[in-house]
C-alpha cells in the first residue's frame, strides 16, 4: 500500500500543482510506474473542476460557472496538458517531416497551429459543458478527467516512445509501460463509474456513449501518432488527454441531445 501510495503521490506531483510530503523521494523509475495512477489524479482534478462549478453555478449562470470551474482546473494543473496539447498542433499541424515535427515541439514558443487549436479545445469544451444540466456537468466533468488521462497512459502501452530520449522533457516517461499501468488505469476508471452509477449520478447510456466516444478518440490519436511519428512524446500525451476528454464530453451532450439518456 505505500508503494501505491507513493506511487500516486508521484503522478500528483508530476500532474498538478499540489505539493506532496518531503517522504515521498523520488527515482526516475518511480514516474514511469505512476503512469497507473495517472487517471487517479484526473479523479482529483475532475472532482476540484465539478466542485468549483458547483459553488459557481449557485451565483452565476452556466456559462460564466463553466468559466470559472475550467480556469480552477488550469491553475490546478499548470495548464500541463493544454500546453502538450499545443505543441502537439504547431508540430503536427502542418506537413512536415517526422524529425521537424518533434523539433517544433520542442520549441516553447506557440505557432499559429498552437494557438487556434488551444483556442478551439477550451472553446469546444466550454461549450459543451455550458449546454449540459448541471445535474449532468459536474459527473461528466469527473468522468472526462479520469477517462482522459487513462487514455494517455493507454497510449503510452502500444506506442513506443518517439523522441530522443536522452533528450526528453521527462525522461522517465521516455518509455513503454506494462499491463500493470494499464490495469491501474482501468481500474481507476471503473471505480468512478460505479461511483457514479451507485449515486445514480449519470445514466448507463450517457455513460456507455461517453466512454465508448473517448475509446474511439484514443484509438484515432494512437493510430495517428503512429503513423505521423512512429510513437509518442509528452506532448502528445497531453494532446490525448484533451481530444479523449472533449470526446467524452461530445458523448455526453450528444446522448441527451438525441434523448437517449
Amino acid at each position: 500500500m505505500i508503494r501505491e501510495l507513493r506511487l500516486f503521490l508521484i503522478a500528483l506531483q508530476f500532474m498538478t500543482r499540489v505539493p506532496v510530503p518531503r517522504w515521498v523521494g523520488f527515482e526516475d523509475e518511480w514516474l514511469n510506474r505512476s503512469a497507473r495512477h495517472f487517471a487517479g489524479v484526473g479523479v482529483l482534478v475532475g472532482g476540484f473542476g465539478a466542485g468549483v462549478l458547483w459553488v459557481a453555478a449557485q451565483a452565476w449562470p452556466m456559462p460564466v460557472a463553466v468559466g470559472l470551474s475550467m480556469v480552477a482546473t488550469l491553475w490546478l494543473t499548470g495548464a500541463f496538458h493544454e500546453d502538450g496539447f499545443a505543441d502537439t498542433c504547431d508540430g503536427l499541424g502542418g506537413a512536415v517531416s517526422r524529425e521537424r515535427a518533434l523539433e517544433i515541439m520542442k520549441d516553447s514558443r506557440i505557432g499559429a497551429y498552437g494557438a487556434i487549436g488551444i483556442v478551439t479545445m477550451l472553446g469546444l469544451k466550454a461549450a459543451t459543458l455550458a449546454t449540459l444540466p448541471l445535474a449532468s456537468a459536474l459527473p461528466a466533468l469527473v468522468l472526462g478527467h479520469t477517462a482522459s488521462r487513462a487514455a494517455a497512459t493507454a497510449v503510452m502501452l502500444v506506442l513506443p516512445y518517439a523522441g530522443d530520449a536522452a533528450h526528453a522533457k521527462a525522461k522517465p516517461l521516455a518509455q513503454q509501460v506494462g499491463a500493470v499501468e494499464a490495469a491501474g488505469a482501468v481500474l481507476w476508471v471503473g471505480l468512478v463509474c460505479i461511483g457514479l452509477w451507485t449515486l445514480d449520478a449519470i445514466t448507463a447510456s450517457a455513460l456507455g456513449i461517453g466512454l465508448a466516444s473517448a475509446a474511439v478518440a484514443t484509438m484515432v490519436c494512437a493510430r495517428w501518432l503512429r503513423r505521423r511519428l512512429g510513437g509518442f512524446t509528452g506532448d502528445t500525451l497531453g494532446a490525448t488527454q484533451q481530444i479523449a476528454e472533449l470526446a467524452l464530453l461530445l458523448g455526453v451532450s450528444a446522448t441527451l441531445q438525441l434523448g437517449l439518456a
